[in-house]
């Protein structure tokens, strides 16, 4: 049997000292709640609430509660029709059909129409909008040519032969299709406000959007407003005049304004108080399992990683994650000895060839690749760690490093910061060790594995390996029953490159206010504003 443990308790316990706090009680509020309007805690501040450039889950939140793409997703994390009322699909798998609801509209009155989102397409997978999600429409017929720059965006196998009608081609049948089109990245675009605005046309005050919202206000730092959309299609079981969503990347200030009702709902918790909070505000703490992961993305295209392989391995191998989710959190997260979560449909998630040893099989093995790899006590490892600013990460980060430290001798240094400061240096390649976290878009393995696919844009370690990138080719194109062999197959190339470093899988954490109703967790962490309600008190 594994022993946990693993990490020295004094070196633990000086670790989380240095970021360890007092909870906080109540705190001042803003001023009480107008009427109507959910108040929801967001995270930190998105990136940008243009469908086709937006990647932070803070902008995913909002996108999905403002814009409506073909399918939605069901409170068990299924697929549902959203502004498609439905769609057929031929018998070879390889072209869909979809029927726009004759009652859909904007949020200026304006009729949706199929070629918005033929436009939206379009615009996703072309190179000259830099979408880092370019390639979710891979399936279609010539999105990676296109992406590639090999063909125009006209070619993309999309078509609208009607106002309601949109025709869509694949490549090859792909099961999760459907539930892909639930992702912000595909949601469409209202193209007279893109042509007179330009980049400006999805800002709050200008944006016209499709869903039970629309956006009116961003005041950077505080909060993003939006407002019900009366021409929603399905207005009437809206139960919300507004939604806030407020921007508090530190969860114990986060929970001080839930405590002195600032907020409806939280973002999340801060770390190990998920007891206390289960005593003090019984039936409003919420936990879910969710398919998302926190890991260490390595610079492949830099030093000291790129060239290698058993000092990822070694670094990898070092840390135990038993103590990182037991102790470091405590709040039911799942240690991560692999790339996909355990719950993702269809699929039996791998696992790290070693990550049955025990401790001291581990560890000795992980000393063993980090002397291989040209590292010494007395020529140790220099390299550091950046990551955004939050009690959460620093309380990992200062963790992990003492593991490092302790069981191979490496010396790694801590940068905290702004999470737009530290999404930037990952872009620019200035990052060689960097904190990120993946959260399926939908509910399938593809998911997870096609985000280290060669060229995909938010393949943040530039992980480029041709024999992973053939295995996900074929699953694209294997029968059901051949495609989850192939993509376990994929996992497992993965895990034996280490491109990154998997620490522990989410759970989702937010606590729900009495005066909501209505409130549901599911197993990708979306809620819709529009399905809840506020209880007058």
């Amino acid at each position: 049997m594994r022993r946990r443990g693993g990490l020295a308790a004094p070196v633990l316990v000086a670790a989380l000292a240095l970021v360890a706090g007092p909870l906080s009680g109540c705190g001042a509020g803003d001023s009480p709640a107008a009427a109507g309007e959910l108040r929801r805690g967001n995270g930190s501040e998105p990136d940008s609430i243009d469908p086709q450039l937006a990647r932070m889950e803070a902008a995913m939140t909002i996108l999905r509660d403002c814009y409506e793409g073909l399918t939605a997703m069901a409170p068990d994390g299924g697929t549902v029709p959203g502004a498609a009322e439905y769609w057929t699909v031929s018998e070879d798998g390889r072209s869909y059909t979809f029927m726009l609801r004759a009652s859909a509209r904007w949020s200026n009155g304006d009729p949706l129409v199929a070629e918005d989102f033929a436009f939206a397409f379009r615009r996703l997978v072309d190179p000259a909008t830099a979408s880092q999600y370019a390639l979710m429409l891979e399936p279609v017929e010539n999105a990676a040519e296109i992406v590639a720059g090999r063909q125009p965006p006209a070619a993309l196998g999309v078509s609208a032969p009607d106002e309601r009608t949109l025709v869509v081609r694949l490549d090859a049948p792909s099961p999760y299709f459907t539930a892909m089109l639930s992702h912000p990245s595909t949601f469409p675009v209202h193209r007279a406000t893109l042509a007179a605005r330009g980049g400006e046309f999805a800002r709050p005050g200008v944006a016209v959007t499709n869903g039970a919202f629309a956006p009116v206000e961003w005041k950077i730092g505080s909060h993003i407003l939006a407002r019900r959309n009366p021409h929603y299609w399905n207005d009437a079981a809206n139960r919300l005049d507004a939604v806030r969503y407020v921007h508090v990347a530190d969860p114990v200030t986060e929970l001080t304004r839930f405590r002195a009702g600032d907020l409806d709902v939280t973002y999340t918790v801060p770390p190990g108080e998920v007891a206390r909070l289960e005593r003090e505000l019984p039936g409003q703490l919420h936990i879910a399992p969710h398919v998302g992961i926190y890991y260490y993305g390595l610079a492949l295209d830099l030093p000291p990683f790129g060239d290698s392989p058993k000092l990822r391995q070694a670094l990898a191998m070092a840390i135990d994650r038993e103590v990182l989710a037991q102790q470091v959190l405590g709040d039911g997260e799942r240690p991560a000895f692999g790339w996909v979560p355990e719950g993702v449909a269809g699929y039996a998630p791998q696992r790290f060839s070693w990550a049955g040893l025990d401790d001291t099989a581990r560890l000795a093995e992980a000393r063993r690749l980090y002397a291989e790899a040209g590292y010494s006590p007395a020529r140790p490892l220099r390299v550091e760690l950046r990551s955004s600013k939050s009690p959460v990460h620093d309380r990992i980060a200062l963790a992990v490093t003492a593991m490092w430290k302790q069981h191979l001798g490496a010396e790694v240094s801590l940068r905290s910061e702004d999470f737009r400061v530290l999404k930037a240096a990952i872009d620019a390649r200035e990052a060689a060790l960097f904190r990120a976290s993946w959260i399926g878009d939908y509910n399938d393995a593809y998911s997870f594995l096609q985000v280290l696919k060669s060229g995909f844009g938010i393949n943040l370690p530039r992980y480029a390996s041709a024999k992973y990138d053939q295995l996900l080719a074929a699953a694209s194109k294997a029968p059901a029953e051949e495609r989850a062999a192939l993509l376990a197959a994929a996992e497992r190339q993965l895990l034996e490159d280490v491109p990154l470093i998997p620490l522990y899988f989410y759970v989702s954490k937010h606590l729900v206010a009495p005066r909501v109703s209505g409130w549901y967790d599911t197993v990708m962490n979306v809620t819709y504003s529009k399905d809840l309600a506020l209880i007058s008190r």
